[in-house]
Formats: C-alpha cells, structure tokens, sequence
C-alpha cells in the first residue's frame, strides 16, 4: 500500500511508497482504510525533531475513515464503520483517567514507541502511535471512534485533533468569561479553533495575532473582531485594553519566545493558556517576583484539557447546528502522492488546514 514516510529526523521531504504494510493486527485491535488526513503543525514538528518520535516514521494523527477489519476482543465497532481517529485514547484505569483528566492518560503515548509498518528494509513506526499519511493503519480499537453518518470524512478527520484541541482549550481550559477580551497568537487551524471557541463562550474582543496576512482576513470571518501581526499587538493592547492587558490570552505557536509576548500581553490576574506543543529544551523563563506579584494564571491545554469523547461530540452537535464553521477551515486540498505540496502550504501560512485525500 502507498504511504508517506520520513526517512530521517530531520528531513523536510516525505517520500510516498507503495511498499508499505500495515502490522500489528490481532486481538483488541482494528485497521482502518483511512479516507481523509489533515496535516497538523505537530506532523512537521515531529519531522524536524521538536517533538520526539522514532523514525522512520509515517506521520499524521488527524484522520478518518472506515473500518475494514476488527480483531478478537473488539466491541462497539464492525467492519464498515466510520470512524475517525483518537491519538490519544483513554484507557479508563489509570490514576489520570480515575481522576477525569482523560486528556492525560499515557495509554496512547506508550504506542508511539512501537512501529505499526512495515517495509522490506525494515520496520516503520507511526506518529503518536497512528499514522494516517497512508492508506491503511492498524490501531487499537480504543483509537477508532464511530462517527455519524452525516460527518464528512474531511470534518471528522479535524474534529480528530485541530478543532478539539482549540475549541477545548477556549472552552474547557479557559472557560472564557462572557464580556471577555482575548487575543489569539497563531491562527493556524488550531489558533482558529480557539478563536471560534471563545466567540462561542461570549468574547467581547477576539484578537488574532499572525505573521500571515490571509491568515489575520481569515481569522476576522471565523469570529475574531481584530487581526493584527504580531509588532501590532502591544498596540491592540494598549487601544482596547487601556494597557491593562487582555482576560485572556491564548498562545498557539508553541515558542518560548510568543509564550512570554503572551504572559506580558495578559492582564494582572488573568489567564494565559498555552496550546501550542514546542521543544522539550525551549525554556520560557519567568522571574518569582512577577509570578506572585501579577497572579496570572498560566494553564496549559493538552488536547482541548477535557474528555476527547465529549469533546468529538461537542463539536459535532455545534456544527450540525452551523454554531462552528469547519467546512472553511479546509483552504487546500491534495493528494497523497502531493504531500510535500501540503508541507509547503503550512510551512508558508497560506493553509489553515490543508486536507490530504486518500
């Protein structure tokens, strides 16, 4: 079967394949014929080495499709189904999951270490345990999750990461306050998620914050009520917020350096939530005197911070009701066999989701 891999941390290219084979099927596992994929900023932070994982590797973890085989010991879905894909599964026994903080199990990262392709040269491993730059994935079942008949491949495969990581973390980690002020910096797919998240909760003021022009003129249509670039903000700041800061402010780039322009872009006793996923040797300094003195608080947000099954459903019942726009954060579409074209496109700003068809 055809899929795109990696060869080497590092590399900026994938090269499609059709040598490539699905392993690991058997008991409380299920292949998937992936439909739809959605190239995720984390697939190519994974690529050049800022989040760890093992390689060769087949990246992407937003996708859907149909089941086309159920190992032993699987219940609640058939051959057939639709499904789109859970990165991160709970496993419901753990003290995270007991705890209700199912975001945080570590089920589904244990599985990142463990290829689940195949090559003649050798084995291939899948991103965060998935890898849905392909045509056929073998997951645990605990990874597929049934989705309506009425959801397009290409909208569940966002719901499956994008939407329900930035819509969680306006509305499960922040739990913007009606009347708010909010500034969003980064508006990839993720950043307007986030953005329509907080329109939803009742933001007074959305800013959105990018470098990319058609990214700041999208971000006005999905609910923001002011895009700026990024040497504009402390401009916004001092215009709508009299200098005192913004309730809350989302950082979604993943950088040190835009997670501290947050932090001074939050008002004393407000809320700045960190989205985006950066590297393990980027460290945001903040002195103690600060941290006391402005009581800010400063709330991380893994995958949306709430339990991803709500989450998928949430987002599916807002979308039905045309609460949430998905539809049109679907800018660019390509096939497999173009996925370097796909890497350009967000590399360059111009996709806020690029939608890769299988």
């Amino acid at each position: 079967m055809r899929a795109a891999v990696l060869h080497e941390i590092g590399q900026d290219k994938l090269e499609v394949l059709d040598d490539v084979e699905a392993m690991g099927f058997g008991p409380g596992k299920v292949k998937i014929r992936v439909r739809a994929t959605g190239l995720c900023h984390s697939d190519v932070s994974a690529m050049n080495g800022v989040l760890p994982q093992p390689a060769p590797f087949i990246p992407g973890h937003e996708g859907a499709g149909e089941i086309i085989d159920v190992g032993d010991g699987v219940s609640g879905i058939s051959q057939g189904d639709r499904v789109l894909v859970c990165w991160l599964p709970a496993c419901g026994q753990c003290p995270a999951c007991k705890r209700g903080q199912s975001q945080l199990c570590l089920a589904g990262f244990m599985n990142a270490g463990t290829p689940n392709f195949k090559r003649p040269g050798g084995d291939v491993f899948g991103f965060a345990g998935t890898g849905t730059f392909t045509e056929e994935v073998v997951v645990d079942a605990g990874c597929a999750v049934p989705i309506p008949d009425d959801v397009p491949f290409d909208i569940a495969a966002l719901i499956g990461c994008g939407v329900t990581t930035g819509l969680g973390a306006a509305i499960n980690t922040a739990n913007v306050a009606a009347g708010s002020s909010v500034a969003v910096i980064g508006c990839g797919g993720v950043g307007i998620s986030a953005i329509q998240g907080a329109r939803l909760k009742g933001a007074a003021q959305i800013v959105a914050v990018d470098p990319v022009a058609s990214r700041r003129e999208a971000a006005l249509r999905f609910g923001a009520t002011e895009a700026v670039a990024p040497d504009a903000l402390e401009d916004a700041k001092q215009r709508i917020t009299a200098g005192e800061g913004f309730d809350y402010v989302f950082e979604v780039v993943g950088k040190s350096a835009t997670a501290r322009t947050a932090y001074e872009t939050t008002r004393r006793g407000g809320t700045l939530v960190v989205v985006g996923a950066g590297a393990m040797d980027d460290n945001l300094q903040l002195n103690m005197f600060e941290l006391f003195f402005d009581e800010k608080k400063i709330l991380p947000s893994m995958y949306g911070g709430g339990d991803v099954l709500q989450s998928y459903g949430r987002a599916i019942a807002l979308w039905r009701a045309g609460r949430i726009d998905l539809e049109s954060m679907i800018t660019h579409r390509v096939p497999l066999a173009e996925i370097n074209e796909a890497l350009d496109q967000m590399r360059t700003g111009v996709a806020l989701r690029t939608c890769i068809e299988i």
